[in-house]
């Protein structure tokens, strides 16, 4: 089995999302060609700076741990083959999700997708169908049209989550709470690890 570049990993509290609160260990893989400017793991970008691990040791970091909900994220994880991966994990009882922007082809086996669409390079139409929630940062007012076109393409049953980036949610923040109440298909995503202080 090939072995991933794993930048990091650890066990923790998801954040954002329709999963926020629940235990899961995050395995962090390394690699990105997006290039979002308010990134906040530029260190995940060059795939060539984090060692390799095999799947092996990447489950055997995962279940050394209580909880059975794992993150695949990155980076974008999709610039790897997730397939040995995911199977390994699912093999030992483990929930996969990932979060992808979805700009390169969909592998792996999963219970969930999180689908984070990036301007700085679209999402596959692939991966769009296949989301079950989509999650749009929202840096600028102009953010709303973009999370409203990707809304349109989504399944049905796909949750719709608005996120203020992180370093303009002063600004953002009163902008989405109006906009969900304007639009109630839509809830709010907020980075909850950031407030507790958790990895």
């Amino acid at each position: 089995m090939s072995p991933l570049p794993v930048m990091e990993s650890f066990y923790t509290l998801q954040g954002e999302g329709f999963h926020q609160g629940r235990a899961a260990y995050f395995i962090r893989l390394g690699g990105c060609d997006v290039g979002c400017v308010w990134c906040d793991v530029k260190d995940s970008w060059d795939a060539s700076r984090h060692p390799l691990v095999s799947i092996k040791d990447i489950v055997a970091g995962a279940k050394s741990y209580p909880g059975r909900l794992a993150v695949i994220t990155g980076g974008e994880p999709l610039l790897h083959d997730l397939n040995e991966l995911t199977t390994a994990l699912k093999a030992e009882g483990f929930e996969t999700n990932i979060e992808t922007s979805g700009s390169s082809p969909l592998s792996g086996s999963w219970n969930w997708i999180c689908l984070s669409p990036k301007k700085f390079k679209a999402p596959l139409p692939e991966v769009v169908e296949a989301a079950d929630e989509l999650k749009v940062v929202i840096f600028n007012k102009s953010d709303f049209d973009w999370a409203e076109k990707y809304a349109a393409l989504v399944k049905p049953s796909c949750k719709l989550y608005l996120q203020p980036e992180w370093d303009k949610k002063e600004q953002m923040l009163p902008l989405i709470i109006d906009y969900i109440k304007a639009n109630p298909g839509w809830e709010l995503s907020l980075q909850v690890h950031k407030y507790i202080n958790v990895p």
